[in-house]
C-alpha cells in the first residue's frame, strides 16, 4: 500500500508542477486586470501573447482611439499569429519583441481575437 500511495502523490506533485511550468503560475487567467493604460490621449491594451494569451479577458473604455500591443517572450507556438475576425486582422508577431496594432476608435461592446489555429482565444470588453 506505501509504494502506490507514494506513487500517487509523486503524480500528483508531477502534474502540479507542470501546470506552473505551462502557465507561468498564473492561476484564474480569465480574471480582469490592469493591463490597459491612457498614453497621449491613446489607449494601449497590453496583451502578452505565449502559450496563448494573458490576460485573456481585458476591460477597456469604448469610443477611445486604441492599440493594442502583443508583447512576446520566446514565443514558438501558434499564439504568435494573432488573428481578430471582426477587424480582419490577421498578424503573425516576432518571436520576441512588441508589436502594436491599431484597431481606430473602439465601439462598445466584446472584442474576440484568437491565435491562428483558433486554440487560444481572448477577449476585450468595451464599456463606456
Amino acid at each position: 500500500m506505501k509504494p502506490l500511495f507514494l506513487s500517487i502523490f509523486v503524480a500528483s506533485i508531477l502534474v502540479l508542477f507542470a501546470f506552473f511550468v505551462t502557465h507561468g503560475g498564473r492561476v484564474g487567467s480569465n480574471v480582469p486586470i490592469k493591463n490597459v493604460s491612457i498614453v497621449g490621449g491613446k489607449q494601449i491594451i497590453e496583451i502578452q501573447a505565449r502559450g496563448g494569451y494573458q490576460p485573456q479577458r481585458s476591460i477597456a473604455k469604448a469610443g477611445t482611439s486604441t492599440t493594442l500591443r502583443f508583447v512576446t517572450s520566446g514565443s514558438f507556438d501558434c499564439s504568435s499569429a494573432v488573428r481578430i475576425p471582426s477587424l480582419q486582422i490577421s498578424k503573425n508577431l516576432p518571436s520576441s519583441g512588441t508589436t502594436d496594432i491599431d484597431i481606430g476608435i473602439s465601439k462598445q461592446g466584446v472584442l474576440q481575437g484568437m491565435c491562428a489555429m483558433g486554440m487560444y482565444p481572448f477577449e476585450i470588453d468595451f464599456q463606456n
